[in-house]
């Protein structure tokens, strides 16, 4: 189990609503861990993730796959309004680009 903690995405920022330095772990939105201290908050939400997991194992629910090891398939669909597809096509139309790769550069 601690492999698979140690690969999780963990993020630290400052948040003036919460006074100091939340550390989050992508894997488990749930979980926040806040400090004074940067390097606090990473160690506290890496012990987070950790007691989380081992909650879950007692409970015999599946301990969330790092998003490293899960499998993209390069899909997804999103839905707009109708306004928006047909701006979308005529921008693309005018830069001679599809109108995929007119969302893929701005997505990227």
């Amino acid at each position: 189990m601690k492999n698979v903690i140690d690969r999780y995405v963990y993020r630290v920022h400052w948040s003036d609503e919460c006074e100091g330095f939340v550390g989050t772990v992508a894997e488990m939105p749930e979980l926040r861990f806040v400090s004074d201290s940067f390097v606090e908050a990473l160690t506290g939400i890496r012990i987070s993730a950790h007691d989380e997991a081992a909650k879950l194992v007692e409970r015999g629910v599946a301990v969330p796959i790092p998003f490293e090891d899960r499998h993209y398939s390069g899909h997804f669909m999103v839905r707009v309004p109708p306004e928006v597809h047909r701006r979308l096509s005529i921008e693309a139309a005018e830069q001679g680009v599809s109108l995929n790769r007119l969302v893929q550069a701005r997505l990227s």
